[in-house]
Order: structure tokens, then C-alpha cells, then sequence
């Protein structure tokens, strides 16, 4: 007997876009973080391959990161390479892709861009973070950073909020002008409310904060931020990299994706640990358990609240596999036969 082909679909960033709006992706955040806490999901530290450019300062991170979400039938692995030398070139800083398995069998079910992916996912949770954490009446928001990360997560808190204000904090006109350019074509309704600007004073306008950067040093002064506020802090995933003063996780109440990757690699978190700014129980609340309310959110009007994501790819199997039971239904990608 001849076996039969193993058949993979193919699904590209416009697939995922159509297939899995911000709005779904937000709920899917709630979900996946929901049951990590509560140990139904799995999802081990992340493995890290650090390869050196062939120029001075250039290199690619390359991270490997398994998952299994069984409420969801999500299993895979997620790929995703940060190439600091990449903008130069006129790529993306970020190139992923997400391969998807049968749970009950392991045969190859998906392999999804993840690139966009990224992005949504990235977006969306924080977009869950500010839906469960910042004030109601909270209208202006400030992003720091210009790339695809912070075009996501300026549209998922126009998904959650009522915004009247976005104001995207950059330092280079190109990279502002970019940003507007992509949000008129991706997001208008969200486009319509961008004010751009190199100064990051505009903090102090700020209800909602989010950043999105790979800074090394924090992007704004805490003193400027004012009392009722709440941050999102996406970009810095290593612990040598600081987009929030030290000063504003002192004062805040501090939510993370999941406590463990948050404290061996959250350069926000770990940096006031080492200087002893704050101790390890200022790091005990996952947002996991604030949706299954188990952990309190905000409690009051003037608390600074601070969610600290470094990504998890129970968040990416569970975007990737909603966009995958779509895709059968509406019969959207390629096949592949793997032979």
C-alpha cells in the first residue's frame, strides 16, 4: 500500500490578517494566558541562539519556543529571529514562522507566517492587558517606537478603548512617516487619530503607555507620567534591555504574562531586581489570573498599573490554530504535500 501524502496547509500574513481579526486575537490572549496560569496550557523558557553578524554590531537573536493550549487544540512551535542589521537591508527587524501539529496524532497540520503574527499576537495581548487593567475613561494614548509591533498595539487598544488621541513617540521622521503610512493602509479608523512627534515628553499626556521598542534605556521620565496610568511594555526581551524607568516599576503594580520568563528575562524586571529598586515579590501577579480572577486588577483610580509582556508562545499556537480552523472552513491557503 502506497501511504498518502502528508497534507500541510500554508498560511501567509494576508491570510492571518483576514482570518483572525484584532478584536478575536484580544479574546485569544485572555484565553491562552487563562489557562497557562492555570497549568492546563505548557509552554517551556524559550531557547535562545545568539549568532554574530558579519559586520560590527549586527547579529541575529533566533528563538525556538514550543506550546501546547489543549482548550484550543493548539500545538506547535513558533521560530522567530530579531536581525539587528535588518533595517539597514530594508527588511523587517522580525521574521517568524509558526508550524502547527495534530495534538492527538503529531502529523504536521500548518505552517503559518509569523511575522504579522508576531505582531497581532503581541498587540493583542496588550490590548488584553489595558481591556483588564486601565481606567474606562482612559482616552490618550501614547506608543513609543514606529515599527509593525507598535502598529499592532496601537490598534488593540483602539479596540478596547475609546480613544480620541494616539500619539506615536520616534526619534527619525522616516520611521514616523512609515508608521502613519501603514496605519492609513491597515488600520484608517486608528490612522485618523495619530499625532506623531520626537519628543518624549508626550508621556506626560499619556492615560495609556505602550512600548514598543528595543531600547536599552527607558524611553520616557517617570516623573512625567502621571498617577492613574497604565503601561504596556512589549519591546525589550532580554535582560540588558530597559524600555520603563525604574522609578515607574517602583510606584506601579506590576502584571506579567508569566512570572518565571518575566523574572530570568525581562530587562524591565530584572535590572530594579539587581539594584535592589525592588524586591521579587513586587512580581507575583500574572495576567492569566486577573482574567480568571484569582488576582486582583486595578483598584484604584490613581494606581499606576504596569504589564510587563516578553511573549509566549501559547499566545502564537493559539492565533496560529484559530487562523487554521478558519482557513478550513472558508477553504483560505495552499496545500503542501509533504510527501
Amino acid at each position: 500500500m502506497v501511504p498518502k501524502g502528508v497534507m500541510v496547509l500554508a498560511l501567509t500574513r494576508d491570510d492571518v490578517r483576514r482570518l483572525v481579526p484584532m478584536a478575536d486575537a484580544v479574546e485569544l490572549m485572555k484565553t491562552a494566558l487563562a489557562e497557562l496560569s492555570a497549568g492546563y496550557a505548557d509552554s517551556p523558557l524559550r531557547t535562545v541562539l545568539r549568532v554574530a553578524g558579519t559586520e560590527p554590531g549586527t547579529g541575529t537573536d533566533a528563538l525556538f519556543m514550543p506550546a501546547s493550549v489543549p482548550a484550543t487544540g493548539a500545538l506547535g512551535l513558533k521560530m522567530v529571529a530579531v536581525s539587528s542589521g535588518n533595517p539597514a537591508r530594508g527588511l523587517p527587524l522580525i521574521h517568524a514562522v509558526v508550524v502547527l501539529a495534530d495534538p492527538e496524532t503529531g502529523q504536521p497540520l500548518a505552517i503559518v507566517d509569523g511575522t504579522y503574527l508576531t505582531a497581532l499576537r503581541t498587540g493583542a495581548v496588550s490590548g488584553a492587558a489595558t481591556d483588564l487593567l486601565a481606567r474606562r475613561d482612559s482616552r490618550t494614548l501614547v506608543v513609543f517606537g514606529a515599527g509593525a509591533q507598535a502598529r499592532t498595539q496601537a490598534a488593540a487598544v483602539h479596540a478596547v478603548r475609546d480613544l480620541t488621541r494616539i500619539i506615536v513617540v520616534a526619534p527619525r521622521p522616516e520611521g514616523l512617516a512609515r508608521f502613519r503610512e501603514a496605519m492609513v493602509a491597515e488600520w484608517p479608523k486608528v490612522a485618523a487619530l495619530v499625532e506623531t512627534t520626537s519628543d518624549p515628553g508626550a508621556v506626560a499626556e499619556a492615560d495609556i503607555v505602550c512600548a514598543a521598542t528595543t531600547s536599552r534605556t527607558p524611553v520616557f521620565d517617570d516623573a512625567l507620567l502621571r498617577p492613574g496610568s497604565h503601561v504596556n511594555a512589549v519591546g525589550a526581551y532580554t535582560p540588558a534591555m530597559q524600555e520603563i524607568p525604574a522609578a515607574t516599576v517602583r510606584r506601579a503594580t506590576v502584571v506579567v504574562d508569566v512570572v518565571e520568563a518575566a523574572m530570568a528575562e525581562a530587562g524591565d524586571l530584572v535590572i530594579p531586581l539587581k539594584d535592589g529598586t525592588i524586591g521579587p515579590e513586587h512580581i507575583r501577579r500574572e495576567l492569566g489570573q486577573v482574567v480568571a480572577g484569582t488576582a486582583p486588577g486595578r483598584e484604584s483610580a490613581e494606581e499606576v498599573t504596569f504589564f510587563k509582556s516578553v511573549g509566549n508562545a501559547v499566545q502564537d499556537v493559539v492565533v496560529a490554530r484559530r487562523a487554521l480552523d478558519r482557513a478550513l472552513e472558508l477553504g483560505v491557503g495552499q496545500k503542501l504535500n509533504l510527501g
